[in-house]
Order: structure tokens, then sequence, then C-alpha cells
């Protein structure tokens, strides 16, 4: 480092254990700390060949093998065991915390080092603070980011991990910040610096020389990081004339004769550099190095590794990458991939020194700088990070500063959904683009979403032409023009979300609920075609058999950007069929669930397979399907449901199949319960294919009766605000109360079953003994017993009836085992029992039976005379729902938060004065964050009010809530389109 300090300084470097990137970026920046004339002691657990065929220098100290962190546990290179992650972490890092901070503390002392530096080990901070040692992180994402998907599987009951790690970070002076990085709000300050990348130390022709390739070969670098990969490798995955460079190989690990194993301390940056493409996982190093020696990368996902999204948007950016499937990079489908990653001209022309720039840094840092702005304090950020939670959220300007490759693909999404709280489209300019279409069938409705999709569409063909010269297409764009037939006729349907106005998780056991379409809303663009008319993708060509065509199914999803899923799918539709019938829905849920980042496409192909099963039908044509949902998801609005609802009404339209419409809503149910593997009740598809604009569905979820539409009082206006934290139907969570649910209407059946029987002898006694008949009492008692014995759903025992019967039987929680033991089942046919949890019983059983109760008041109340105190009972129905959720743990910080904003707004001095604006607010859905509704007035003052919350919010957590306004008639009330491209 030009002009650095004469004094030696000691730095003590801490590595996380998960992976190579980590120690391969460290060894950058440590290089050009010790050239500094500087003391670095690394603890890590990466092998020491990492580090010392890089640097040999003696004051380098390395201690080897300290796990202070786990990382990601990885059954393979592609794989992340979520709950084992947690596990691991929790028996490396949590348990043993104390002793961790007292020898850490110590042997800081001992070293007397200057600065801490953590890649990125959250107890480091810690141990830094402690030991009176300034700290500074070097990273592009945090460990609470990554874990807080994790949590979501696990259960919050670990979210303590989270909140530790984040206050840990807290204690860091600030974090250098590597391009490609995720939010990290657990930080008070950044500093952004080039790409770590490490030199080379030799040329492309050497490293050819040395291992016998001749410059005109095509080489591949097959290169999984730190994981090995050690899948079986056959010849024929290599194009004609290529070789392939095999990294991390064991040495039994036979390949064929046109792959070559490279020595474990083969110095991997020079391979890279001499090769023409490289196949792997997207991590930092791998990515870095693509882009610093433009190497086109072709990239296989992660599941559950919340990273890499970030990396992904940042290496297409640059036109450095191309995607695969799992599915084909293990069957050796590697040829179309690699000859299309070879074309590629990657243009990234940043700054590769951003090892000597965080040296830098460092040194200045431990010398007494300070770069850190203190803008933002480590409190705040740390307060964001609990309030929120930041799971997965991707919001614009959330963090301090958002660099092309990232915003790039948010401004793509945003240009194609609604998002909150923007100005009207203008109609006018968009039905310009209708000039395109000539719709054969349907109305749109003048709906601005559905003209928005009409003009993507229009835009998706404009694409196409010679004359187009948008430079940068996203991947999702180009595959959706490359699957139509424009000439040919292409099918639309819209299907809404829906807002949970009252019902909720109740729907599972039998309640009324009362729902309300929303104005978002899911746009799904299908056409079918023989087989082969069909245009498909290189890969999917390339799979069809010689000797004719066969049937395939191609899916493109848009705003994959924003989540770790791919933006494509594909497969052929024989997969469906085994001995000339359609596979199981057990089959499916595995075939889907085999690769994360594409288990998206259950929710749309899955349609497919139950039109197949449970109506007889038989798909002989290819079917290409493009969908864009402005719902957005893990909001708790039934984002799922849209996609189900507008994916299954867009095939039947496609193959002229005419589907009863709640018959449609039960269809696509089974579709989430059974293929996606979400116990989610029938009402969020019923809301969605059976409501109308402005109106409340009100539905007896027995399965799926639906009583009515029910309008709302011009006086009275419904609202959702998203609190920010995402929801999952599929989480711990809402499972476990579904099954505590049900544990106790199997628990009240059984005692039920016991009073009964008690009663029919005592009545016999009687008989035989006194000789007389029983009365009427005595039978009334004994048909009540009889149907709370045989009790279908919780929600037909009434209140008082559970009060007075039922409430003290139940246990607070019972364990799985206990329960199994004495009651065998709880008849739930989409969850099952784990002996080894426990479960809350009394909580999750009282809710649905006095949730139905206050629904059914509810509707009562909407068609009463308008006044303040309809408007007080209805949001006082709503107050006592939000508490009732809370108690079954479905309850989550932001969203009790919002419930609060509301009643401090509904209770203020101003609301009083003006008669009220606002009544009541509760959580809705499936709960555990996601989207809280309110009731109010419907008048100007109401939306202050609103904006106000919105505002305050904002200033709590950083986070500016989305709220939803405004209704949209369902699928059923579209119906569908049918255009044509004019000529």
């Amino acid at each position: 480092m030009v002009g650095s300090e004469k004094k030696s300084l000691v730095f003590a470097y801490y590595v996380t254990g998960h992976g190579f990137g980590h120690a391969t970026r460290v060894v950058e920046v440590v290089r050009h700390l010790i050239q500094a004339g500087h003391e670095v002691h690394v603890v890590t657990g990466a092998p020491d060949y990492v580090y010392t065929t890089e640097i040999q220098l003696p004051r380098l100290f390395i201690l080897f093998q300290v796990l202070l962190d786990c990382g990601a546990v990885q059954a393979d290179a592609l794989t992340v065991d979520r709950l084992a992650s947690l596990e691991k972490y929790i028996q490396t890092a949590v348990l043993p915390r104390d002793s961790i901070l007292a020898t850490e503390v110590e042997w800081l002392k001992s070293i007397k080092a200057d600065l801490v530096v953590s890649d990125v080990v959250p107890v480091a901070c810690r141990a830094a603070a402690d030991a009176g040692i300034r700290a500074v992180c070097c990273t592009n994402f945090s460990w609470d980011f990554i874990y807080a998907d994790y949590v979501m599987a696990a259960g919050y009951h670990n979210r303590s991990i989270i909140w530790q790690i984040a206050e840990d970070y807290s204690h860091c002076e600030f974090v250098i910040r590597l391009p490609g990085y995720c939010p990290m709000p657990a930080f008070r300050d950044v500093i952004d610096v080039p790409l770590v990348v490490r030199r080379l130390h030799k040329t492309r022709e050497q490293v050819r020389k040395e291992l016998g390739i001749l410059d005109s070969q095509k080489v591949l670098i097959y290169n999984f990081g730190g994981q090995p990969a050690g899948w079986k490798l056959k010849k024929e995955y290599l194009p004609e004339g290529w070789i392939c460079l095999v990294c991390g190989a064991s040495e039994d690990h036979e390949v064929p004769s046109n792959f070559v194993k490279l020595p474990k301390d083969f110095y991997t940056p020079d391979a890279i550099a001499a090769s023409d493409v490289m196949l792997g996982k997207i991590g930092y190093g791998t990515t870095s190095e693509a882009l610093a020696y433009k190497v086109p990368l072709v990239f296989v996902r992660r599941d559950y590794f919340n990273e890499e999204p970030f990396l992904r948007n940042m290496i297409e950016h640059y036109q450095a990458g191309v995607e695969m499937i799992r599915r084909d990079l293990l069957i050796g489908h590697w040829a179309p991939y690699i000859q299309c990653a070879v074309a590629l001209k990657p243009s990234y022309d940043g700054g590769a020194n951003g090892g000597e720039v965080a040296a830098r840094l460092l040194q200045d840092t431990a010398l007494g700088q300070y770069h850190a702005s203190h803008g933002l304090s480590g409190a705040r950020r740390l307060r964001d990070a609990i309030v929120l939670g930041y799971q997965l959220q991707r919001i614009i300007g959330k963090d301090i500063a958002i660099p092309a490759w990232y915003s790039l693909a948010q401004n793509e999404l945003s240009s194609r959904t609604q998002l909150p709280n923007k100005e009207v489209v203008d109609n006018s300019s968009l039905t310009k683009e209708n000039d395109y279409f000539a719709i054969l069938h349907g109305d749109h409705q003048g709906l601005p979403d559905t003209l928005g999709f009409l003009k993507s569409l229009a835009e998706i063909q404009s694409s196409c032409s010679p004359q187009n010269n948008n430079k940068f297409q996203t991947r999702e764009h180009l595959a959706a023009a490359a699957m139509f037939n424009w000439e040919e006729e292409i099918f639309l349907s819209r299907a809404p979300g829906r807002l949970d106005v009252m019902g909720g998780i109740a729907d599972y056991s039998g309640s009324l609920v009362l729902q309300m379409p929303t104005r978002e809303a899911c746009h799904v663009a299908i056409q079918r075609n023989h087989p082969s008319k069909q245009k498909l993708w290189k890969h999917a060509q390339a799979r069809q058999p010689k000797d004719g065509c066969t049937a395939v199914l191609q899916i493109v999803s848009f705003g994959s950007e924003l989540g770790n899923r791919g933006p494509t799918f594909d497969m052929d539709l024989s997969d469906f069929v085994e001995d000339g019938q359609p596979i199981t829905y057990e089959k499916a849920y595995n075939y889907f669930a085999r690769d994360p980042a594409q288990k998206w496409a259950a929710y749309v192909a899955g349609t497919i397979l139950v039109l197949m099963t449970e109506l007889g039908i038989r798909f002989e044509d290819s079917i290409s399907i493009l969908v864009s949902s402005g719902v957005p998801e893990g909001k708790g609005v039934s984002s799922s449901a849209a996609v189900e609802v507008a994916s299954m009404t867009a095939v039947a339209a496609a193959h002229g199949l005419n589907i009863d419409p709640r018959h449609l809503a039960l269809l696509c149910q089974k579709v989430e319960n059974h293929i996606v593997g979400a116990p989610c009740g029938v009402m969020d598809q019923m809301a969605s294919t059976c409501g109308e604009a402005d109106k409340l569905l009100a539905m007896v979820c027995q399965p799926a009766e639906v009583l009515g539409l029910v309008d709302i009082p011009p006086t009275v206006r419904f609202w959702g605000i998203d609190s920010g934290i995402r929801h999952s139907v599929g989480g711990s969570d809402y499972k476990s109360v579904r099954v505590g649910a049900f544990m106790g209407r199997k628990i009240i059946k059984s005692a039920a079953s016991v009073e009964l029987r008690s009663s029919l002898s005592n009545i016999s006694s009687a008989q035989q003994i006194n000789g007389f008949n029983p009365d009427e009492a005595d039978e009334d008692s004994k048909d009540l017993l009889e149907m709370e014995a045989s009790l279908d759903y919780l929600c037909n025992l009434s209140p008082h009836r559970y009060e007075a019967s039922y409430a003290t039987r139940l246990p607070e929680s019972l364990s799985g085992q206990e329960f199994v033991e004495k009651y065998l089942d709880h008849d739930d046919s989409v969850t099952k029992i784990d002996k080894e949890r426990n479960y809350a019983v009394r909580a999750p059983t009282r809710h649905p039976i006095y949730e139905n109760f206050r629904v059914k008041a509810f509707k009562a109340l909407l068609s009463a005379a308008p006044s303040n105190d309809q408007l007080s009972a209805l949001g006082e129905l709503m107050y006592q729902c939000h508490f009732s959720y809370s108690a079954c743990g479905l309850g989550s910080n932001g969203t009790d938060r919002l419930v609060s904003l509301v009643q401090e707004m509904q209770h203020s001095k101003s609301s009083k004065s003006e008669g009220g604006t606002l009544y009541g607010a509760k959580i809705t859905g499936g709960g555990s964050g996601g989207t809280v509704c309110v009731v109010g007035r419907n008048c100007l003052r109401s939306n202050e009010q609103l904006i106000e919350i919105q505002q305050r919010y904002k200033s709590a957590t950083g986070f500016l809530p989305y709220v939803f306004e405004g209704s949209s008639p369902g699928a059923a009330k579209f119906g569908h389109l049918q255009i044509r491209l004019r000529s």
C-alpha cells in the first residue's frame, strides 16, 4: 500500500466457517496488510493451502480449525439444510457463547490487537467490544439476513438467534461493503469498495501449457467452491471438442477422458482465467473472479441462500451469466448452456482492487482515523432489524445505496406491478397498446393492471423485432418473447388477491369468513400449440427425442429477480404420467420440491396435474405460460391463490373447459394442499375466484358454501397495511396452530363420546330400576352430545357450550408424543404431528369457535343503520380477533405496532372531536406478519390518518408500508380474454 505508515500494527482477522469464498477474499486483504508491514492473525476453519498458496510471509499467523460460527449447513454443493444450519449454529456459537467470549477477549489482549476484522463472524464484534478494541466487518452479506429465512422454517422460537447476531454486529464500527451486497441494517455505517479478487500468478498461456491444453481447445472449469460436487461425470456432458477442469474432486473420484482433475492446491484463479466458461454455484468468490477475468459463468441456484439473488443480479447485469436448471446439471444436459455462455461478452469494467482499498481502510482505522459518519446509530439499525425481521425483504431505498446491478431488477418489477401509493395509471396511454392485439373474446373492463399487462405483452413482442434497440433485456423478457408464437391466439386470465376482513385461520375449522378481493391481481397469458409447432428454448429443444416431438410445458414468471427463484421452468408433460395414469400428488410434490429455486412452478404446473387427476383431462398439446403477478408475496393477501386461480382459469379457457367457479376454487386448493404442500383452507381460492369488486364474499368453509355477497355500506371502508414482515402459510407457526386446533377438536370429540356413553348408561340404569322413559330434556342432552361426539368442524360448537363443557378439559399445550399415545391421530389430512414437538392446544381451539361468532356478528352489523356505534362495534370485533391470533402465537412485532397505531389514532382527541374515523384493525390470513386490515369511516380524513400511520411506522422501523386500497372483480367475474396480434 503506497503511503502506508511505518508503525507495525496487529490485526485479528476472523473468517466465517462457511465455504472457501470468505477465506479467498480475506487472503487478498491480508496480503496487502502484510505487504504494508503489519502483523495479521487469521482465525479460520479453511484448509491452510487456501492461505499459504498466496501468502508465505512471517507476519501471517493462522489459527486453523477454529470455528466460532458455522454458516449454512449444506448436504451437497447446492442443498442447504435450514433447520440443521440453525441447530449447528446453536451448538457452535450460542451454547458456548460465554466461554467463546472469555477466550477471545483474553486472546485479543494477549496479541495486543489494534483492530478486529470480521468476515463475517458475529461474536468477533462483541469480543472486540468487550476487549475495548475497535472492530470492522468486511463482507457482502451478514448472517442475520441469511438466517432470517431459516427462522421462517424453524419457527419463531428461534428468533433470538437473529437478534443476538444483529446485536453482535451493532458493536462493529462500520462495514466495508463489497459489490453484490445484501441489505445489512444491523451495521451502523458502510463504506463501499470495489471487487476483492485474488491476483493471478500465471498467464492463460502458462496455465494451459502446464496442463497440456492446446490454445485452440475450449475449456470449461467445473468449480463449486469449498463444497465438493461429487456427482458422476460423463464424457457426453460436454460439447464436442471441449475439456473440463474439475476443482475439488476427491482422489477416488473417477472422471472421463475429457475431464481433468486439478490438484487440491492448484491456484483456482489461474485456472479460471485460463478457461472459456465456468460452471458452478453463485458465491462471492466465483462471481467476483468470473467478472474480473471476464469468464462467463453457467450457474446453478442454491436453495435457501439469500445472498444469491443479489450476486445473480450483478453478474447478469454485466452479461456474464447463464442459468442452468438443477435437473439439467444432474442429468448432464450441459451443452446448450455452455454454448450460450461462450457467446457472451462479459462487460464488467469496474475496479478489482478492493483488497488494496479495504486494507488501507483497515490500516487507517487501526491508526485512529474515523471513517464512519454515524448518520444512523447502531441502535436504530438494530431496531430496524428486530421490528422488520427483514426476511427476504427487497425494499427500494431500504439500504444506504442501491447500485445499478441491484436496482435494475427492482425497477424492472416496478414497471410491471402496481407499487404502493403510486399515482393512478393513465388508461389512455395504455389503451393505445391494444392496437397491437385484437380482442376476440372478453373485455378488459378498463382495469389499469390488465391494460398494463397487455402493454407488457406488446413490449415483449416488439423486443423480437430487429429494430428493437434496447440493449438490456431481462432473461424473463427474452424467455417470454422466445416461447410464444405471436401470430397465434393467446388466452389471458386475471385473479385478484384477497383482503381477509374477518375469518382468517378459522377457515380450516369451518368458520364463516368475509373476504374482499384486492385491486392487485395476477395475470396469466397462455398459448397451446401442437408439439411440432411450439417454440422451445434451446435446452428444451435439445431434450426432444430425435424421432418425433413431445409436449412440453414452458413457464416464465415475471418478478423472479427479487426472490431466489428461477425465472423460467420447463418440463415434458409426460413427466406427469406414469403407466398411463397421472402421477400421485405425493410424487408431484417431490418432483417440484427437489429444486427449491423452481418450486414456485408447482403453483402453476400443479393446476394441470389436478385437472388431469380430478377431471380426467389429457393434455396432448404443448403449453406456454407467462405469469405476472401484482399481488405482493408474503403479505398475507393470498398471492399464491391468485397465481393458482389465474393459472387454472387460463388453462381451462385455452382448452375449452367450462368449470364451475366454486369447483375451480376447490381444485386450486388441492394444488396448494397436496402439490405445493401448504395446509391452507379454501377461503383464499374462493375469494380470488368468486369475489366481486367492492363487496365482501361471505362463505361458510364447510368446505366451501358461498352464502352470497355482502354489500359494504357507503359509510364504511376497509384498507390493508403491510407490516413488512414476510408471512408464509407454509411456516411452522401456522402449521403448529392448525395441528393444535385439530388436536383440540379430537379431544372435545373424545370427551363428548365419554360423556355420551355415561349418559346413555345412566338412562338405561334408571329405566331398569324405576321403569320410566327418559324425558325430553334427556333426549335433547343426548342429541347434543351425539353432535359434539361427531363434530366435523370446531365452528359448529357454540362458545357457550365450549365454555360450559370443554374449556377446562383442554390442556394449554401437549406434546405430539402424548397426544398420539392417547388419541392416535388428529384427523387432518394436510398436516402431520411431530411427536418431538410441543403444541399449544387451548388457544388454537378456542380461536375458531369464538371467531365464527365474531364473523356472524360482523356480518349482521354491516346491514345495520349507519352510526358511530356500528363502526365502533365492527372495530371492536376486529380488535378481539387480532388479540386472539396473538394468543395462538401468530402475532408479530410489526402487525402489533400497526394495530397499536390505529388504536392511538382512534382514541386521539382529534379523532374524538371529529366523530371518529378509524375504528379497528386486525392481523390477517395466516398471521405471523403480513398485512393488517383496518376498518374506518369512508371519508378523506381516514385516508389522511392512514398516511400518518404510514409515516409513524416508517419513523419507528425505517419501512414505509404498502397500503392495499380498493377492490376488483374475481376471476369468474372477469372471465378471460382471447387475443391475437394484429397484422
